[in-house]
């Protein structure tokens, strides 16, 4: 008797650890809370310097956490970015999920859907990783992120901005959340991302058109470019009240500690020559991180290069899940737990990869603009693939990879009424081979400096990293198959083919961009005879 019951107490015993262990397991595996703007660029968030742009929530978790001086993107587009953030993979590694409007391969497993199935809930509200077109093998509709949370609506403050009230749809779905089950959940504002409601930044936001410090030199400097500024920082607001909500929510219900906040932006602001380009200022984006429990020496600053690859794997290792075991394709990126912990004071990566290949439609045959580009230490390098096409899409169908908007419209019209071409050459014009930047002293990449002597030897290491490292990668436009881009489906069916159609008379959907946007027969004959004659 005194043997079994000394069994029965042992057993018992090894139980309640199990049950323990396993509930102390949860309970430190952090929740994450990803949250990323719709178009904005770095430099406008108060945290890096910026005071007409006013972001208290995503200041306060760069200071009591830590904010990243140089965070990319690969891609400085919606969907090929967000398809970056969530496999941890360059776009180039992606097959079709490297272009925008992609039928996203069954291949490619996300972070999201290795979390759920490791025990995590997940969910996301708004806007995910999108646009795209995602199914599963059986071609039903793939739930990359998880559940959808938009049900919560609310007045937004303007005719434009979303409807979807962002953090009661986070509440909602923290209530749906069994226990002490860790969570995983995307916020996707939808804003700054066009169209802007003209003059809402003044009118509803009280902004001063001299509030703005710095017009970047590629845009004409006046009222209207200003006003749109300023709607676009009205936007940048918003999102960023929505991210204090959650913030709030998380500290009522006591979950703010062990939660892993990341906060950042797809993509550059959607104005010309920023949004959908390879700039600095298309591709830099703003980052913030917080995590009481895990971070160490919190209100740091690091200078260390990351990369939206590099989210995959940190959100992966924090969970406990090892990368082999997690049946997503081969993680390019490098978890930045390292960082967090403060673990080492030397970077770990010296430079970034960046590039595109197709984005909007609106070139003949639905090609894309095939960029490569590095950039490390003070210097962004790019190479550009097809010099003889449109960077920002074809004239004659509006440029459709820019956003209609106020500082488009009226660098055209400087264009057609005034002759003015300086602003519409920066934006819209075609491009040399290769380009170099000293970032450090022209952020705005406006001096190439390709023809420098004295910078040839750093030019050609950094096109051999280049080549080397993208080769190691498999990136087919380094293996002399880079044309498979433009041969991959546009997945938004009413634009297909859209130059070809549009140039037969076909009247063709392009409603992210006004139809002022288009060049008529007689301004294409004119910016054909300027371009020649520059040549």
């Amino acid at each position: 008797m005194n043997l079994n019951r000394l069994w029965l107490l042992l057993t018992m015993s090894l139980l309640l650890f199990a049950c323990t262990e396993k509930q102390t397991t949860e309970k430190t595996r952090p929740n994450i809370l990803f949250c990323i703007a719709d178009d904005a660029t770095y430099k406008h968030m108060g945290a890096y310097g910026c005071d007409w742009v006013n972001t208290p929530a995503f200041d306060k978790i760069a200071q009591q956490g830590i904010l990243f001086a140089n965070a990319y993107t690969p891609n400085a587009k919606c969907a090929p970015s967000r398809s970056c953030i969530v496999t941890g993979r360059n776009s180039w590694q992606l097959e079709e999920a490297g272009n925008h409007w992609s039928y996203f391969p069954v291949k490619f497993k996300t972070y999201a859907e290795t979390l759920e199935e490791n025990g995590y809930f997940v969910g996301y509200t708004a806007k995910g990783v999108a646009p795209v077109v995602a199914k599963t093998e059986t071609g039903e509709n793939r739930l990359l992120l998880g559940k959808a949370y938009n049900s919560e609506r609310c007045t937004p403050p303007t005719s434009q901005i979303s409807n979807i009230d962002y953090a009661a749809n986070f509440e909602k779905f923290l209530k749906e959340k069994p226990g002490d089950q860790p969570f995983c959940f995307w916020y996707g504002g939808m804003e700054p991302h066009r169209r802007y409601e003209y003059g809402s930044g003044i009118a509803k936001g009280n902004k001063n058109p001299e509030d703005v410090d710095e017009v970047f030199p590629f845009w004409p400097d006046k009222e209207s470019t200003r006003t749109d500024m300023l709607d676009y920082a009205f936007e940048i607001e918003y999102f960023d009240t929505h991210l204090g909500k959650m913030l709030a929510v998380l500290e009522e219900q006591g979950l703010l500690d062990n939660t892993l906040i990341v906060v950042t932006s797809d993509n550059g602001m959607p104005f010309p020559r920023v949004k959908g380009q390879a700039y600095e200022y298309s591709n830099h984006l703003p980052m913030a991180v917080m995590w009481k429990e895990g971070i160490k020496k919190p209100g740091r600053v690091v200078e260390d290069f990351v990369s939206f690859i590099d989210f995959a794997p940190t959100f992966l290792e924090v969970a406990g899940i090892e990368q082999e075991a997690s049946q997503m394709q081969a993680i390019q990126g490098e978890s930045l737990t390292d960082l967090l912990y403060n673990k080492r004071n030397s970077q770990k990566r010296d430079y970034v990869l960046i590039g595109k290949e197709r984005h909007d439609v609106g070139r003949p045959d639905d090609v894309g603009y095939p960029i490569r580009g590095i950039r490390k230490g003070d210097y962004l390098f790019l190479h550009n693939y097809k010099t003889d096409r449109w960077p920002s899409g074809n004239p004659e169908t509006g440029y459709l990879n820019c956003d209609g908007g106020a500082t488009k419209s009226q660098i055209l019209a400087d264009r057609r009424e005034a002759g003015s071409n300086q602003f519409w050459n920066y934006c819209f014009g075609k491009r040399p081979e290769r380009e170099i930047y000293n970032v450090k002293n022209d952020p705005d990449c406006i001096v190439n400096l390709i023809n420098e002597p004295s910078l040839q030897p750093l030019i050609l290491e950094l096109e051999n990293q280049l080549v080397t490292e993208l080769t190691k990668q498999q990136d087919p436009r380094m293996l002399g198959k880079g044309d498979i881009f433009d041969r991959y489906l546009y997945s938004y069916k009413a634009d297909v083919d859209f130059y070809n159609r549009f140039m037969r008379g076909e009247e063709v959907n392009a409603g992210w961009v006004n139809k002022s946007d288009f060049e008529s027969q007689e301004q294409m004959e004119i910016i054909l005879k300027n371009i020649s004659a520059t040549n």
